[in-house]
């Protein structure tokens, strides 16, 4: 069977041509989400500050959490941290008593911006926050003073050679840093630089140790040394075993470099969830669109699978072979794959790096791990599309071969109808359960992808039918439009299946793209509009690094302010209810003066009130009392950013979560649990009749470099988030569409390839070329008719779900241009693939395709 499957591979090459280009795109983007999953996973960078530790010894950055399953089992989750987990100074003791250690150091750090001599704004290294740290942790590091001394004074700093040069700056000079109050005069005291030259990954300066305890009470790490013959894993190990708490972590070799930048092991965990999402949704779609390609590529040939069948070939004699030349296609486009998955990982990092979910200098973990899968993958793909598209072809019993292969079948059997029907009960089920619940927007998006998944594939199962039931209504309009109309409207009547298996990959385009699209420009609507509608403040003060929090204390002593507070964001963790199962769920939280609440901010509460909102209590959105099934007067049970619990009572529901934010704790409560200290903006409301207040403001405002003042709503600011995450929606859409976009013009080439000899019949009878080619048009039309329709159709249910759990209004946001993009790009596709193969074979002369082999 192998030496068969190897020669029909080599004598239909162009049958097999749609399958192998789909294999092997699948096969690059699995290699290339498969590179991400392992960069995600191993996370890490080079130390620097903790090069020379031989341990580390910082907070566990995540937390965990015992939830109860659906069968009332208790199980653990972790859920990652987004704040540093700040260590007390106490620790040091502790650590000093452990065997085999010489020296612990502490490292403090704290968040400063930094301005030259002119007040020109420096930040980091790509653009990231400045770090300010203790004098004593350089020994922990790869850090060498390289011009200048160590910094003897409160009024000194030490700033390494990057970041100087940026600056412009050199020993002697002075520069100013900002972190919770005004400018501070400094005096550039010397120039550190790593010892192997290079520029350090995040920009550092260095204070006395005294002059940052001042400014930041909490300790980051502890730097361990240890002794002489004290390997670090044996270090390690005796620090864990002396201190025996699970809050803390030790980390050694690599781990000193994830202990230090937390950055990378955050955009790591977000890296690993999109690579999983976007690899998941590619080898589904490629599930489908290799069914579709392999079941129309047997189709083709089933005069030849027939004739083996009355020569006595078994069943299991076909399926071997069919199995023979998709584990050989696979395999040859899996290899060829991995090239175009390795270009397309970079590609894929620098547009992830460029919205913010990984950092500009991501690593990536590049080894033959990820392609090895792939490549197993995409075989074991295409065998089992191979074997599915293989079970009407192998059931056919000998007597009837030949018949049946002259034939277009009936229909869709009786097992295949009672499938699709009990998948349409199944979406029917779904769709009920989503407009009678009205659960959360997050559980009904989740609701909306599993219906038009069931959706797509009772399609698929049912597509024969369906495409009768859209030949009926379209064949009359065709019939009408000359003898071109009446020759494709008896080809689509008499071969419903070659249709239906076009119009399958169209309806999977336009239906997913669709709902994933305009799920996301749903959310963005009902967000913005939220935005406008709470954010009551008529003045806001926001800057690329934060905002002092002391700014909104002056602002509000200024005579003509209503109200003012700070806005700091940050994000919690506690256990949810989803479907029954509780879930480690991170929401984000907002921290707001109470007083500003109705007057700069209103959340539109629902139930409860607002104004109670104190240090031991908090109010939810919507969203979150559903997930954590809470109400006003129950008791919250959450964790805080760095790992905090805190439990307090809920004064109040909310509406306007989806523009802000589903949790509100007060002000100084959530500013003291995050890494920056710092507000994200200053939202100010003037008193009435106030005059010169923008001028005051302005004035404040200019103390503080870098922070700007707005006039009126900051509704792109509060969106940022939200708009990078639908972009990452795009980006999964993107290449789904891309696969199937291909898939599509590969299914239509295919099917019209195969129609050679009835075009080269049609024109020795007497049919002019141009007919012909208006008879393919037309067919072309109904294919897109029926596909985009269709599409449509079953995108719009779940859209339904999503614009009700947003909003309450069963109608999505759907831009006109949006949808004429999807809806186009995919007809172009469709006559594309139609019509540039038709051209093609009628310029083959009839004689030579009538006479041509199959």
């Amino acid at each position: 069977m192998l030496t068969l499957a190897l020669r029909t591979l080599k004598a239909r090459k162009g049958g097999f041509a749609g399958t192998f280009v789909a294999l092997l795109l699948g096969a690059a983007v699995l290699g290339a989400c498969g590179v991400l999953l392992e960069s995600g996973i191993r996370a890490g960078s080079a130390a620097e500050r903790y090069a020379a530790a031989d341990a580390v010894v910082t907070g566990r950055q995540e937390v965990e959490l015992t939830l109860k399953d659906l069968d009332g089992s208790t199980l653990h989750a972790s859920q990652p941290l987004p704040e540093r987990v700040p260590l007390h100074s106490s620790l040091a003791g502790r650590l000093a008593r452990v065997d085999g250690v010489r020296t612990v150091i502490e490292d403090d750090s704290r968040t400063v911006r930094l301005t030259n001599a002119h007040g020109r704004p420096v930040p980091g290294r790509h653009g990231t926050a400045l770090q300010a740290h203790n004098w004593s942790g350089l020994r922990l590091g790869a850090f060498r003073l390289t011009e200048g001394h160590a910094p003897r004074t409160a009024g000194e700093v030490v700033l390494d050679s990057e970041l100087a040069g940026r600056a412009g700056v050199v020993p002697g000079d002075e520069v100013r840093l900002m972190t919770t109050s005004v400018p501070r005069a400094y005096t550039v005291a010397g120039l550190v630089s790593l010892g192997d030259g290079r520029a350090p990954r995040r920009s550092v300066a260095f204070l006395p140790d005294a002059a940052l305890r001042r400014l930041a009470p909490t300790v980051d790490a502890f730097g361990v040394l240890a002794g002489p013959g004290t390997p670090p894993g044996r270090l390690a190990e005796a620090i864990r075993s002396a201190l025996g708490d699970d809050r803390l972590a030790v980390h050694t070799g690599q781990g000193r470099g994830r202990a230090e930048f937390l950055d990378v092991v955050s955009g790591g965990s977000d890296l690993v969830l999109l690579a999983t999402v976007v690899g998941g949704n590619v080898l589904l779609v490629a599930v489908f669109v290799l069914c579709a390609t392999t079941s129309l590529s047997v189709r083709h040939r089933r005069r030849e699978i027939a004739l083996l069948r009355a020569i006595g070939t078994t069943p299991g004699q076909i399926r071997r072979m069919l199995a023979a030349e998709a584990a050989a296609t696979g395999l040859v486009a899996g290899v060829l794959g991995s090239p175009l998955g390795l270009a397309l990982v970079y590609w894929l990092r620098d547009r992830f790096a460029g919205h913010g979910v990984v950092p500009p200098d991501f690593p990536l973990a590049v080894s033959p791990l990820p392609f090895l899968a792939a490549v197993l993958v995409t075989v074991v793909t295409a065998l089992a599309a191979g074997q599915v598209s293989a079970l009407r072809a192998t059931r056919i019993r000998p007597t009837e071969a030949l018949g049946e292969a002259a034939v277009e079948p009936a229909g869709p059997g009786r097992g295949r109808r009672i499938t699709g029907w009990v998948l349409l009960a199944l979406a029917a089920g779904a769709f009920g359960t989503g407009l009678a619940r009205r659960t959360d927007f997050f559980t009904l998006v989740g609701l909306a992808n599993s219906l038009v998944l069931i959706l797509v594939i009772a399609t698929a199962v049912l597509g024969p039918l369906l495409t009768r039931a859209a030949v009926r209504l379209l064949a009359p309009l065709l019939g009408r439009t000359g003898v071109t109309g009446y020759l494709a409207a008896a080809n689509t009547r008499a071969n419903v299946g070659r249709l239906a298996g076009a119009i399958t990959p169209l309806v999977l385009a336009v239906s997913f793209a669709s709902t994933v699209v305009f799920t996301q420009t749903t959310a963005l609507r009902e967000s913005a509009d939220q935005v406008r509608a709470g954010l009551l403040a008529d003045h806001v003060l926001t800057a690329p690094g934060g905002v002092s929090p002391d700014l909104a204390a002056k602002a509000r002593r200024l005579g003509q302010v209503r109200s003012a507070t700070g806005l700091v964001t940050s994000k919690v963790v506690a256990a949810g209810d989803v479907f029954g199962s509780q879930e480690a769920v991170s929401l984000g939280a907002q921290g707001v003066r109470p007083a500003a609440l109705g007057s700069a901010l209103d959340l539109h509460t629902r139930d409860g009130d607002l104004s109670a909102l104190s240090p031991r209590t908090l109010a939810i959105s919507t969203t979150a009392a559903s997930w954590l099934g809470l109400g006003v007067g129950d008791t919250a049970r959450l964790h805080l950013g760095d790992g905090t619990p805190f439990e307090g009572r809920v004064i109040a529901v909310y509406t306007r979560g989806f523009g802000f934010a589903d949790v509100t704790l007060d002000h100084d409560l959530l500013l003291a649990h995050t890494t920056r200290k710092s507000d994200d903006s200053v939202l100010v409301r003037s008193a009435p009749s106030a005059h010169g207040l923008t001028r005051a403001l302005s004035g404040l405002a200019a103390a503080y470099p870098g922070t700007v003042l707005r006039d009126g709503l900051a509704v792109d600011d509060q969106l940022a988030k939200q708009r990078a995450d639908a972009w990452v929606n795009y980006l999964v859409v993107g290449l789904v569409i891309a696969y199937t976009a291909i898939t599509v013009v590969n299914t239509l080439a295919m099917a019209t390839a195969a129609r050679r000899r009835e075009f080269a019949l049609l024109r020795l009878s007497g049919t002019a070329r141009r007919q012909v080619a208006g008879m393919m048009r037309r067919e072309s039309a109904v294919v897109v008719l029926a596909g985009v329709g269709l599409g449509t159709l079953l995108s719009a249910f779940p859209l339904v779900l999503v614009a009700v759990g947003l909003g309450g209004s069963p109608w999505p946001a759907v831009p006109g241009a949006g949808y004429l993009a999807i809806a186009g790009a995919t007809a172009a596709l469709a006559v594309a693939g139609t019509m540039v193969p038709t051209r093609v074979l009628l310029r083959i002369r009839p004689v030579e395709a009538i006479g041509a082999g199959e």
